[in-house]
């Protein structure tokens, strides 16, 4: 199973002999599918040349915490963002300790500390810098904060010595990445997802649509497929690639999107409506393209049918979260949709020209009937990924509930 392919791997590049692995650690989670931007120190590029680094990753290297090229020439905040995971091989004694006390001094520690995204640190480094109490202190410190520490391995080093202190095979190291991302909460579970517009023709060439570009149920699919549910994604029209091992059927209108949802809804455990569905469409699609008449034109706008309602009504409904884009009282109308449409869980967001539609981070607020989270701004795949756990939290929830009452 390829957990890897389309995820946006960032490799820090540290002070070791063994630097000289990151290219063909770059080329392997290349093969893999992955995208890769590699970080290196300043030392790093004294073993290896970033040059080497960017021909193999296909992406410029980065070195500087100021970069004057990167958005408001804050590279560590547009880096970490866009990381779907951070793996640092090398890492040397001097970056772990660094880590460990939260230094921003460069930009790999200052990426590090920005980004809420997983991390891997493979250690490289002579056996008895590994051995030393300082050493061992900081890697249990990392361990405690839910950093992934691979290796390192027995063998020959650089300096003569034999023994723990080389760096983890790069195989072992895209393996560990891979595992990053198979979380099994969902293992077993049928997800039916909608996500993107839908279009309500007006007439052959026009049509009524809004500005989902689709991102987020995307990324919730994606999610709940590293989480090991079965997934079915209904799209309206949107130019997104298909997550890897994601049942995708496509539509266009509102009816079309009701009825294949319907249709799928009672075989599912878990119904996500990301989609924006048109809450009207036109009540007469002309068969010719309308032309250009007087100076007002009158056009008569039909409710189209309730999708999420629909579901959440069921008389074996699936756990049923839906989704509230506002522009103001963000909470009061969501919490409102949620009770009057009698959903599970209902995430909502605001929507307006610097948030929400067609952009690839965003902040959410997910409340069910006596909870109520908030996530800070992240990536749309980062937030997919907390979504996906506090359902499966949820679900869970409500099994023990069952089993015990």
């Amino acid at each position: 199973m390829n957990t890897l392919q389309g995820k946006n791997i960032l490799l820090g590049i540290t002070g070791s002999i063994a630097a000289y692995k990151g290219a063909d650690l770059t080329r392997r989670l290349r093969e893999q599918g992955a995208n890769v931007r590699v970080v290196m120190t300043r030392s790093a590029t004294g073993f290896i040349t970033p040059l080497t680094l960017q021909a193999l990753s296909g992406q410029p290297v980065h070195t500087e915490l100021m970069d004057l090229d990167a958005e408001a020439a804050m590279g560590h905040i547009e880096l970490s963002r866009w990381a779907d995971a951070i793996a640092i091989a090398p890492a040397s004694a001097d970056f772990i300790a660094r880590q460990t006390a939260g230094r921003a001094d460069d930009l790999l520690t200052a990426i590090c500390l920005a980004c809420q995204s997983r991390i891997v640190v493979a250690p490289a480094m002579n056996q008895h810098m590994w051995a030393n109490p300082a050493t061992q202190d900081n890697v249990s410190v990392l361990k405690d904060r839910g950093i992934q520490i691979v290796g390192p391995d027995q063998g020959s080093q650089a300096c003569g010595d034999t023994g723990p202190g080389r760096m983890a095979d790069p195989d072992r190291i895209v393996v560990s990445i891979g595992q990053l991302f198979e979380s099994g909460l969902l293992s077993g579970k049928q997800i039916l997802v909608s996500a993107g517009p839908t279009r309500e023709p007006l007439d052959p060439v026009r049509y009524i649509s809004n500005r989902s570009s689709g991102k987020m149920g995307f990324a919730i699919a994606e999610a709940a497929i590293e989480a090991g549910a079965a997934v079915t994604l209904v799209t309206g029209p949107v130019h997104l690639e298909t997550p890897a091992r994601v049942d995708r059927i496509r539509v266009e209108t509102a009816s079309q999107m009701y009825k294949v949802v319907l249709d799928k809804a009672a075989s599912c455990d878990i119904f996500i409506s990301a989609a924006a569905v048109a809450d009207y469409r036109p009540g007469l699609n002309a068969v010719s393209k309308i032309k250009k008449g007087p100076d007002e034109l009158q056009i008569k706008l039909v409710r189209t049918n309730d999708i999420l309602s629909a579901v959440a009504t069921l008389a074996s409904a699936p756990f049923t979260v839906g989704f509230a884009a506002e522009t103001d009282n963000l909470l009061d109308y969501a919490r409102g949709k949620m009770q009057r449409k009698n959903l599970d869980m209902i995430v909502a967001n605001q929507v307006g020209p610097s948030a929400g539609f067609d952009r690839d981070d965003n902040e959410l607020d997910i409340l069910w009937s006596n909870g109520h989270v908030h996530i800070n701004k992240n990536s749309k795949k980062s937030l997919a990924r907390d979504l996906v756990k506090i359902i499966s939290g949820r679900i869970h929830a409500d099994d023990t509930t069952e089993n015990t009452g």
